[in-house]
């Protein structure tokens, strides 16, 4: 327990009283008779000086009372007149108090008290800091549990109005500038040889879509190059150009250049950069992967978010310039000169095309040479007919399993990677993890986790196949003699099987590759003989046509599980449902053995007029316009089929 206020002052005042007596009594016991006169002026003394302490002290204790009394006014009529509203309720949301400015700018001059908050102003629950829209104003309620000594909890709630300052972050927010890179696809070889008046039509009709694409903004726009055009404008103005899926893409197909083709464009757009220069990059990195993925589309990237794509209805348009695959051919074969070991990698399940590429390139690279190892699974793969035929005529081994590979593999090796850039298909990760060197060719459209720290990447989307970019980079290379025709055999399989017979996707330079390929002494009817099955095979493909569902203009079947080859036989099945009258996209679904677990793989194809790459995508997977597929874990066929249905029907 503690002492009371005044016990200090009695204690001393005793102590002093007790220090006059003592010297009197002394003077008394030895005989001094008026020893105790001696006291009396002192026990005054001491009587003034305690009278005098219990006076000041009454004195303070009286002072600190009134201060106090007059700090708790000054609080109170601080609170009421402070301008952020509080009250304070009770267990059951009843308003027992609240300021002035609670009830006229909160509630907007109602009286509270006594009133359920809960049915008011409609909150769900008191957590500690919560944001509230209420009579058309944003506040954020801060609030702060107490119990007093009676037991009793009451809760202060207080209310921040950040009305002004959301609003001021929205108009700082809208405002912040975005850079939109415009590209017109192919630009150099569609007004080749037209005339001039023509070229100058053209040029007008693009100048007068760029100028309508930026009308009705506040941003600005300066042509970089013929072909190359930049826009800065705010944030605000993007939203209605999502929202409209860049109309400028359809807009620009619209434009005939002479009797060539129509018009395409590729747009990069940064949005979310601290800085203009942040945005400008940003910008670059989504016109890359515009460009990447076929053209004809636009790519939008906000810092640390995903990419987000629109458009891409156009076949990529192939181009008549080999610039690029001559100076791809001299870096790739310095590369290869300068490594000790070359390791040729595609991706999971390779077919002919992934298979075929390795090995058509491993037959330059031997010509060179160089050690060449081609990196496949034996087990899951989907070209064991090409593989078996290698091993059998080419006298020294070739292939190595991803487990030799990877302990192979040193700091001077070169890994090349044929037919995909995609990480996550990769045929060995560890094997690219290991590598210090990589090179990628590929033709498919670019996905988001691409190989971005190859050395040299031969990247385009408007190739029929890898083996036609790879027929091309021989006849760049320098080599001591021609590649054998088992390795030219090689890499027309891929090119056959990427367009389906020279059908599909083919262009003035895979007829070229392919004629290139019969001049090394390719065999037709022996890559042919590469594509034959058995009947349990061409049973199983016509058995899932004839169970397939017909969805509007799409055509979709689920495989057996005992299906034999169900990887391939879905494939072929699926190219076998577009010839069926009114389908213009098939997919199947299958169940397959995964790397880790069961996984479900769909298998998209269709002739150009739906874009199945941005279908696949939407389920996690990729490819190409007419060619693609993903893997789906975790799910039934029956499952994967519902989410396949519920994209389709999205895109109707």
């Amino acid at each position: 327990m503690k002492p009371r206020p005044y016990a200090k002052v009695w204690i001393l005042a005793l102590l002093l009283i007790l220090s006059v007596l003592l010297p009197s009594a002394v003077l008394y016991w030895r005989g001094d008779s008026l020893g105790f006169l001696y006291c009396i002026p002192g026990c005054v003394i001491v009587g003034i000086g305690v009278c005098m302490l219990l006076y000041s002290r009454r004195n303070q204790l009286n002072y600190i009372a009134e201060l106090s009394e007059s700090s708790e006014n000054a609080q109170l009529e601080a609170l009421q007149e402070l301008p952020l509203g509080f009250c304070v309720i009770d267990e059951q949301g009843i308003v027992v108090e609240y300021n002035q400015c609670f009830q006229e700018v909160v509630m907007g001059g109602a009286d509270m008290f006594g009133r359920k908050i809960f049915e008011e102003a409609q909150l769900r629950s008191l957590s500690a800091v919560q944001d509230l829209f209420w009579r058309h104003r944003q506040y954020r309620l801060f609030t702060m549990p107490h119990q007093d000594e009676d037991g009793q909890k009451l809760t202060t709630v207080l209310w921040e109005d950040r009305t002004e300052l959301e609003r001021l972050r929205d108009t700082y927010r809208q405002s912040r500038p975005c850079v939109v890179l415009l590209v017109v696809d192919n630009y150099e070889d569609m007004i080749q040889s037209i005339r001039e008046s023509e070229r100058l039509e053209a040029g007008v009709s693009i100048e007068k879509l760029m100028e309508s694409f930026i009308a009705g903004t506040n941003g600005i726009l300066r042509r970089l190059k013929n072909d190359r055009y930049i826009a800065v404008l705010e944030q605000r103005y993007m939203t209605p150009i999502m929202d409209g899926k860049f109309e400028i893409l359809d807009e620009a197909r619209k434009i005939l250049v002479g009797e060539r083709g129509n018009v395409t464009l590729s747009i990069g757009v940064g949005m979310g950069g601290a800085t203009l220069q942040e945005c400008e990059k940003l910008a670059k990195q989504s016109l890359e992967m515009s460009l990447g993925r076929g053209g004809d589309q636009a790519a939008l990237k906000v810092e640390n978010e995903d990419f987000q794509f629109f458009g891409g209805k156009s076949q990529g348009v192939e181009k008549k310039s080999r610039v690029k695959t001559r100076a791809a051919a001299l870096e790739i074969q310095n590369l290869i000169e300068s490594s000790r070991t070359v390791y040729l990698m595609g991706h999971r399940y390779g077919d002919l095309d992934s298979i075929g590429g390795c090995c058509g390139l491993a037959g330059a690279i031997l010509l060179m040479g160089k050690p060449v190892h081609v990196v496949c699974d034996p087990k899951k793969n989907l070209s064991r007919q090409l593989i078996d035929l290698v091993e059998d005529e080419y006298e020294q081994p070739l292939f190595l399993t991803p487990e030799q590979a990877s302990d192979a593999i040193t700091e001077d090796s070169l890994l090349i990677i044929v037919d995909t850039q995609n990480k996550d298909i990769l045929e060995s990760q560890e094997l690219y993890q290991k590598a210090e060197r990589v090179a990628v060719i590929d033709h498919h459209r670019r996905p988001v986790n691409y190989v971005d720290d190859a050395k040299v990447s031969l990247h385009e989307p408007y190739a029929s196949s890898a083996c036609e970019m790879i027929t091309e980079l021989l006849q760049y290379f320098k080599l001591s003699g021609e590649v054998e025709p088992l390795f030219a055999d090689c890499l027309l399989s891929g090119i056959m099987l990427d367009t389906k017979n020279f059908v599909m996707r083919t262009g003035v330079r895979t007829f070229e590759a392919a004629a290139y390929l019969r001049k090394l002494g390719a065999d037709t009817v022996r890559v042919k003989n590469l594509f034959s099955g058995t009947i349990e095979a061409y049973r199983s493909r016509m058995e899932i046509v004839s169970t397939a569902e017909i969805f509007g203009r799409f055509a979709v079947a689920i495989v057996p599980d005992d299906t034999p080859d169900v990887r391939i036989v879905a494939s072929q099945a699926a190219d076998e449902l577009l010839s069926i009258s009114g389908v213009d996209a098939s997919f199947t679904i299958c169940r397959v053995r995964g790397k880790d677990k069961e996984e479900v793989n769909i298998s998209a194809r269709s002739y150009g007029n739906v874009n199945v790459q941005v279908i696949m995508e939407q389920l996690g997977g990729g490819g190409h316009q007419s060619m693609a597929a993903t893997q789906i874990v975790d799910v039934t066929p029956e499952e994967a089929k519902e989410q396949l249905i519920s994209v389709l029907r999205e895109i109707e």
